[in-house]
């Protein structure tokens, strides 16, 4: 991909993986999508292509499904040779009283939310060793840090994502790789399927899906010399009317 950075985006067809795609074509990043919905993902290539940018990859992968995900890195290193940003975007939340949550629900959320980043970071990890340079990001939430009602499993696969990012990081920074770790507060994205937001913030007052975007491009920008591992995001005044 001659010296374009190549990023590769889970959850690429609506909310903050699009607009991570949209920041980082704009910036001439090559952005490789995979998402279930294809029909989406489409729309956001056909925008990334009117913008002028680099015709992204679309790669259409069902991260439930542990078969599809070893397919997602290998298109992407066959196609352009190198990946240079991971964005683990993909997640998904059942936001219900403990009690209500049914078992293949909780079981959902386990396979989006940790087992396919968890499997799609070893695929892609590799070719960063031999590079001796990457970024690894990975879109968490302030659930992965704080409880609040009905978010039994949810949270609990926030927080364990942000054990395996630290630990992720303390491994691979010796090879110049960095894991940046996002904890978004509320977002506008019409996440949480199952219940409702359990801020209460409203919609105006709200983080975008842009703010997430134009913070990781800063972060996977920062000098080679520091890393942001860890960044909380929170909407700057929830209750302004």
């Amino acid at each position: 991909m001659n010296d374009n950075k190549v990023a590769l985006i889970t959850g690429a067809s609506r909310g903050i993986g699009r607009a991570i795609a949209l920041k980082f074509a704009k910036e001439g990043i090559a952005v490789a999508l995979t998402a279930r919905d294809e029909s989406q993902m489409k729309n956001v290539s056909d925008e990334i292509s009117a913008l002028g940018g680099i015709q992204p990859l679309e790669i259409p992968a069902d991260l439930r499904d542990i078969s599809q995900i070893p397919a997602i890195s290998k298109r992407v290193i066959n196609e352009w040779g190198r990946i240079d940003i991971l964005v683990n975007n993909a997640g998904l939340g059942y936001l219900k009283p403990f009690l209500e949550i049914k078992p293949e629900e909780f079981q959902e959320m386990l396979d989006v939310n940790l087992r396919a980043l968890f499997l799609l970071t070893q695929d892609v990890l590799p070719h960063m060793i031999e590079r001796r340079t990457g970024n690894i990001v990975n879109i968490a939430s302030l659930a992965g840090k704080n409880g609040f009602k009905t978010g039994t499993g949810y949270a609990a696969t926030k927080w364990a994502l942000r054990g395996f990012a630290q630990c992720l990081m303390l491994e691979v920074r010796e090879y110049d790789i960095r894991v940046i770790t996002i904890f978004p507060g509320s977002v506008e994205t019409g996440f949480g399927s199952g219940g409702v937001s359990p801020t209460g913030t409203p919609s105006q007052n709200k983080i975008q899906s842009v703010d997430i975007a134009e913070t990781v491009y800063l972060a996977v920008n920062m000098p080679d010399r520091t890393m942001l591992s860890e960044i909380d995001m929170r909407p700057s005044n929830p209750a302004k009317k």
